[in-house]
């Protein structure tokens, strides 16, 4: 039996982290989509019964290209958690929205702080015109889509569902504030934190209906594919992936990942962990390799 036949014993399905895990800062070779050879090992192991869940904060427009190029027709994580879709089928699994309420006295909160905020739909995303700056053309980069630019994103806010809600801190003293400002907001909103490789030092705050996460979406995903997390492969480079990484019995992290989740990858033993190369050299493939998702000696 093959290494590759082994691991299709072994591992049935993947949840990837996307940021950071297969798109880096190297526009052009990784960024804003991932390398053509990480997208063909993808499409590669997908075509050989293994589900592959992309994971992220950000909305699905931002990872539809690499869905559909890779060809992988089920279930991925969007939005932290908010909402869970299948593109290529038009389906989706779960939204979960904000009351609001809520969001209206969080958006109010940080607009009043002079703090840079977005709100999430589906399918959308909205900024103030009065707020327009800098980051935008940046973290409009990084989705590849432009906001919808409204005169009150309170008004805004009222008229849609809304999945997500992110203030965005310049730096990670400014990640204080943004935590601090959220504190009234914790019994009914959890707050995560998010980066991208080319637009740092900013910080991505993923504010999300209670009880949603990026762990319970994985939790949904697998009770849909009815596959045991004894059989899945989480990969991630922050200390927010661990949400997810922590339910799954292989793991693995990047080269470039905090070292906390590096550390906490290995607490899964020898025989299911690996810590791989640094995104820019398409380390996912080591890892594909490292877990005989590809053969060794393969060159993708």
């Amino acid at each position: 039996m093959t290494t590759l036949e082994k691991a299709l014993m072994k591992i049935k399905g993947m949840i990837l982290d996307v940021d950071g895990v297969i798109i880096g800062e190297k526009i052009g070779f990784n960024s804003p989509y991932p390398h053509n050879k990480v997208v063909k090992a993808l499409k590669d192991i997908r075509a050989k019964g293994i589900f592959i869940s992309l994971c992220t904060a950000k909305p699905y427009f931002a990872i539809e290209k690499i869905i559909r190029d890779a060809d992988l027709k089920n279930f991925h994580i969007t939005d932290g958690g908010g909402v869970i879709i299948d593109i290529i089928d038009n389906s989706l699994l779960k939204a979960s929205y904000i009351e609001p309420e809520i969001a209206g006295k969080v958006l109010s909160a940080y607009l009043r702080s002079g703090v840079y905020v977005e709100f999430y739909t589906v399918d959308k995303y909205f900024i103030q015109k009065s707020q327009e700056s800098s980051i935008t053309p940046k973290h409009a980069h990084v989705l590849q889509r432009e906001p919808v630019k409204v005169n009150s994103l309170i008004e805004a806010a009222a008229e849609n569902k809304i999945t997500k809600i992110m203030p965005i801190a310049i730096n990670e003293e400014d990640k204080k504030n943004v935590t601090k400002i959220f504190e009234p907001f914790k019994e009914d909103l959890i707050l995560s934190w998010g980066i991208h490789p080319i637009i740092l030092p900013l910080q991505f705050g993923i504010i999300t209906a209670k009880g949603i996460s990026k762990k319970s979406a994985a939790q949904d995903i697998i009770k849909h594919s009815k596959v045991s997390f004894q059989n899945i492969l989480g990969v991630g480079d922050t200390g927010s992936d661990w949400q997810f990484i922590s339910l799954c019995k292989y793991a693995a992290a990047m080269g470039n990942a905090k070292e906390e989740l590096k550390e906490l990858v290995l607490t899964k033993g020898e025989k299911h962990s690996f810590i791989g190369p640094s995104v820019d050299e398409n380390g996912i493939l080591d890892i594909f390799k490292h877990f005989g998702l590809i053969e060794k000696g393969l060159n993708p």
